[in-house]
C-alpha cells in the first residue's frame, strides 16, 4: 500500500468522524469535502501502476506497446468527473445551509428536528 492510498483511508476516516460527531452543519459540510478527497486519493492511487507513463500514444510510445507502458486512464476521468460533482454537492449543501440558516437562525442540526406525530393526525 503506498503513502497515497494510506492519506486517503486517513481523509476518509477524518471526513466520516466529522460529519458523524459534530452538530454544526458547516463542520458536516466540510467533513464531507474531507471524505470526498479521501476518496478520489484512493481511486488515484489504486489506478496507478509505478513504472509506467500518462495514458498519450505518440511517438514516445509506440502503438503496439501501449498496453504494456501506459497507465490506465479511467481511474483518472472518473476521479476529473467526481471532483466536478463533489464540488456541485458541496455548493448544494452550503446552500441549503444558508437558507436554514436564514429560517431558524442557527446551524446546530439539532434545531432542525422535526416534531413527532401521533398516529391519525394529519
Amino acid at each position: 500500500m503506498t503513502i497515497v492510498t494510506v492519506l486517503g483511508f486517513v481523509l476518509l476516516g477524518i471526513g466520516l468522524w466529522g460529519m458523524l460527531t459534530r452538530k454544526n452543519i458547516i463542520k458536516i459540510i466540510i467533513g464531507f469535502s474531507i471524505m470526498d478527497t479521501g476518496v478520489h486519493l484512493i481511486i488515484v492511487s489504486v489506478g496507478y501502476i509505478f513504472g509506467r507513463t500518462a495514458p498519450i500514444i505518440d511517438s514516445a510510445v509506440p502503438q503496439a506497446q501501449a498496453a504494456q507502458r501506459v497507465v490506465d486512464p479511467i481511474p483518472s476521468a472518473l476521479v476529473l468527473t467526481a471532483i466536478v460533482i463533489g464540488l456541485a454537492v458541496t455548493a448544494l449543501m452550503l446552500a441549503y445551509a444558508v437558507q436554514m440558516h436564514r429560517t431558524r437562525g442557527s446551524l446546530d442540526i439539532n434545531d432542525f428536528r422535526l416534531p413527532v406525530r401521533k398516529r391519525g393526525e394529519a
